[in-house]
């Protein structure tokens, strides 16, 4: 294990190796073997690592190469960290103490959560990822999933749902979800791509169908991007946030992360490099809409005719979206979606088609956000009556392990 983390890719290494430890006593819970006091001394170990790493203003510095360096925030490795280690030697009790004194109404969200679905068993649990069951990061290729994250939501999918999805804009391997994941096998499907491809709960892969000429354009813009994140100036956007992946459909390069680690002008000035490439390759927007969310830039194929999923074309475009990406899910894994009930999460406007695409399906729907928007609230509420709102992904994994006791 590395000590003395001093450069990006270290600290890349040193994340990758707990996702390792994680799995380990991940599956010694679900045995209900003794945790090897090695295995706890491992993460504690990588704790001390990042702890120790160089600050200035709050934030660790990283070199990224011989003339520059980085600064990042931390917050998320260290503190899923610090509460895997608490979770580990502590009771659940205790741990719930832990987290009280972290999240603000966390005993009265969860009290609040059980008296609307206590009891109810669903057909479908359909959620998205970051910001929803997982605490946000400022790079996704660091946000491995927590110990206590994976049991409670294990306990939730095995108690409480027939079929568990995780749908997520990121793809769903080579760097995508399940790479982020620990769950034991067998129990989820992690959908990536916004449910353009999947993995299912035997660990078949599937994908849309995309016609040859998307796919040609498409693997013409990776490679361009490919070549503009190996320029020096440049590489940083491969390395922060989203960094660059290669979706089903879609690919995606960040330009900041949720720390503002990029000076704005320097952001804004790569994504006027980014639609100059897409501009180049698709100079009559016939095949590709980009979507800049301010952290990522997303140059999405896009869908002919809005009610359909299975034609990718230039007529009528629309961009794929989740609710799509539910659609395909449901019919071709037969997840019954119109049988219900049905539980959707998640906690952003990209999230609500999912949500219209179950009610849609059935009125036996409830949904829970995680937002203290106000408008997000109201639009998600108009969609669907039966919605329910929390400020923190912890205290929406903790009441779902809740529901499943």
């Amino acid at each position: 294990m590395i000590k003395n983390i001093q450069n990006l890719h270290q600290f890349y290494d040193l994340m990758s190796s707990t996702k390792g430890i994680r799995d380990k006593i991940a599956g010694l819970y679900f045995e209900n073997q003794n945790i090897p006091p090695e295995l706890t001394n491992s993460l504690k170990a990588s704790l001390n690592a990042l702890e120790n790493i160089p600050k200035t203003d709050g934030k660790q510095i990283l070199s990224l190469n011989d003339d520059k360096t980085i600064l990042l925030n931390m917050s998320y490795e260290i503190e899923e960290l610090k509460k895997d280690i608490y979770f580990i030697e502590h009771s659940q009790k205790e741990f719930y103490l832990y987290l009280g004194k972290l999240h603000t109404d966390f005993f009265k969200q969860i009290h609040e959560g059980e008296k609307l679905l206590k009891g109810i068993h669903f057909n479908n649990f359909i959620t998205d990822r970051d910001g929803t069951i997982n605490n946000y990061c400022g790079r996704y290729k660091s946000s491995i999933q927590s110990l206590y994250n994976s049991l409670f939501l294990t306990h939730f999918a095995c108690q409480c749902a027939d079929n568990s999805v995780i749908l997520t804009s990121a793809p769903v391997k080579d760097i995508g979800l399940i790479d982020m994941s620990i769950n034991p096998k067998n129990i989820f499907i992690y959908a990536g791509s916004k449910g353009r491809e999947y993995i299912d709960k035997q660990g078949i892969y599937g994908q849309m169908a995309i016609g040859e000429k998307e796919q040609n354009i498409l693997a013409s813009l990776n490679e361009r991007l490919t070549g503009l994140v190996s320029r020096p100036e440049y590489t940083i956007f491969s390395l922060i946030g989203s960094g660059l992946q290669f979706k089903y459909g879609q690919t995606t390069i960040s330009r900041q992360n949720i720390y503002k680690s990029i000076a704005e002008e320097e952001s804004k000035q790569f994504l006027h490099v980014v639609k100059g490439i897409v501009d180049e390759i698709d100079p009559q927007k016939k095949f590709f809409r980009i979507e800049d969310t301010g952290m990522d830039i997303e140059i999405i194929l896009t869908l002919k005719n809005a009610g359909t999923i299975k034609t990718l074309n230039t007529a009528n475009l629309k961009a794929f979206d989740k609710g799509d990406g539910i659609q395909f899910l449901n019919s071709t894994l037969n997840l019954g979606i119109e049988k219900g009930p049905n539980l959707v999460c998640g906690d952003t406007k990209s999230d609500i088609p999912m949500v219209a695409a179950s009610i849609e399906k059935t009125q036996e729907t409830w949904s829970i956000f995680v937002t203290e928007d106000k408008e997000l609230q109201k639009e998600v509420t108009n969609i669907c009556p039966r919605s329910f709102f929390i400020s923190e992904p912890d205290i929406l994994v903790s009441l779902l392990n809740n529901l499943s006791t």
